[in-house]
């Protein structure tokens, strides 16, 4: 059945404005999907012919939004151009302190260092920190010594030849465990022995050599048949001659560090040069 429609030209109640004429012939159901199809076919083409339009929340940025967001993409990539220059810097610092290739693998490295470690272990050298003085000491001397602990245990790893550390006198319910565990990342996978063993009850006397500022015999070499002993105390008030007195109870050898034969003083202000060193300054001149 044919049907026409004509558009009005009066105006409406709702004071909608002239339309043109339209006429829409319906042939039936089929006819009126036809010019649907049509129409849409129409819109498709008409976007093709422009330009693609962008999706999402692109379509109403406006110019301020943009800048913020090529400047935000600027940022973005300077950071990764600097972290990329960081770890070539720290790649050329670690041959041309260890001259270990570059192109091993962390895990290779990590491996190369367990190795050494072992073989310190069992053919020496070994060096052993007296912990059994740790009762006298307050919170912060405490604290103190456990981040020297942890200095003396990072640099002994990058060392060409390691020591094997053995702490000595030292109980894992004590207040310097749990600082330990606190303030030193991984302190529990450390390789290195823990005893609550005293250190002249753990070795044969002979073959230790306690590390003191006090003696009188400098350490001229390092004997990988003896094991030395480093007082781990941190005193404040500067007590004089502890560790000294401990090794001639035990009638101990002593030793120490060749300060003064191949050290320069430096003039100061307070004109103070001290030769008592921190356990990880000890193993570093050893």
């Amino acid at each position: 059945m044919d049907w026409k429609l004509e558009g009005s030209t009066r105006e409406t109640e709702s004071d909608v404005p002239q339309e043109q004429e339209v006429i829409l012939e319906d042939t039936g159901e089929d006819g009126l999907s036809d010019s649907f199809r049509l129409l849409q076919i129409d819109t498709e083409c008409e976007h093709q012919k422009g330009e693609t339009l962008p999706t999402g929340a692109a379509v109403w940025c406006s110019k301020n939004v943009q800048r913020k967001q090529r400047h935000w993409e600027k940022v973005v990539a300077a950071k990764k151009s600097k972290r990329k220059q960081e770890k070539e810097r720290r790649k050329a610092n670690l041959v041309e302190n260890s001259g270990i290739c570059p192109q091993h693998s962390k895990r290779f490295l990590k491996s190369l260092t367990k190795e050494k470690l072992l073989e310190a272990k069992h053919s020496g050298p070994r060096l052993c920190i007296d912990l059994s003085m740790t009762h006298h000491m307050s919170k912060k001397e405490l604290s103190r010594l456990a981040g020297q602990i942890r200095r003396l245990y990072g640099s002994n790893k990058k060392a060409d030849r390691p020591f094997w550390i053995c702490l000595a006198g030292f109980a894992t319910d004590s207040p310097l465990y749990e600082e330990c565990l606190r303030i030193n990342d991984g302190f529990s996978s450390y390789l290195l022995d823990i005893t609550e063993e005293d250190c002249f009850s753990l070795f044969p006397l002979e073959t230790l050599v306690y590390l003191t500022p006090d003696s009188e015999h400098a350490l001229e070499d390092v004997d990988l048949n003896k094991v030395y002993i480093l007082g781990g105390l941190v005193d404040e008030s500067i007590q004089k001659k502890v560790t000294f007195q401990k090794a001639r109870e035990h009638s101990v050898k002593t030793a120490r560090l060749p300060i003064q034969e191949y050290m320069v003083r430096r003039k100061n202000e307070k004109n103070y040069h001290s030769e008592i060193l921190a356990i990880n300054q000890d193993s570093k001149l050893a």
